[in-house]
């Protein structure tokens, strides 16, 4: 069983034994524009080895048990740009926990140490990655079923397609194209 304050304590962990350097964490959805939390710098930064993918079944934030709706993560293959963002380390014993609560109500990502390429040299940034053997891996939906999420799924923070939509215009307005979101997002339109 997966316990998201053990997986919290790691990370903790993990970041204390780099020696208490700022932290950086990768941001391609709703970091990206919800960031909620200090940042003392942002760059563009690009991540290979995952790729963005609204393929991760959201009971909370973006749905519901009963309606799930759909979230982003990180799937192994290809690349991802988005934002590498610096937290102040005297900030992170109170952010990353606040970050926790969020982005891990329920323990499905797996938190990884990806090495970020920046126009200012690299970093090492916390990302959220996501096992296609997870069971809130959605695989390939049909197109029916991507509209009905599309038109119902509703959670804490919105429905899905708000969320999706939000995040390609702030993808679009940092020089960042998304042909994938573009394509999903076609199943939205007239909604």
């Amino acid at each position: 069983m997966r316990c998201s304050q053990a997986m919290l304590r790691q990370a903790m962990g993990q970041w204390q034994a780099m020696g208490h350097p700022d932290l950086w964490l990768f941001a391609y959805g709703s970091l990206i524009w919800k960031t909620e939390f200090p940042v003392i710098e942002r760059r563009l930064a690009t991540v290979h080895g995952y790729h963005r993918a609204l393929k991760m079944w959201s009971r909370v934030n973006r749905g519901t048990p009963q309606r799930p709706g759909l979230v982003f993560a990180l799937l192994p293959g290809g690349s991802c740009q988005g934002i590498a963002l610096r937290v102040p380390a005297a900030d992170v014993p109170q952010m990353l926990p606040r970050l926790w609560e969020r982005e891990m109500p329920n323990p499905v990502y797996d938190p990884r140490w990806l090495r970020c390429r920046t126009p200012q040299g690299p970093v090492t940034a916390l990302a959220f990655t996501l096992s296609r053997r997870s069971p809130n891996f959605t695989g390939e939906l049909p197109a029916q079923e991507l509209q009905h999420i599309f038109r119902h799924a509703q959670g804490r923070y919105g429905t899905t397609l708000d969320y999706a939509r939000q995040t390609l215009e702030q993808l679009r307005a940092l020089g960042i194209r998304d042909r994938a979101l573009e394509r999903l997002l076609h199943h939205g339109r007239g909604l």
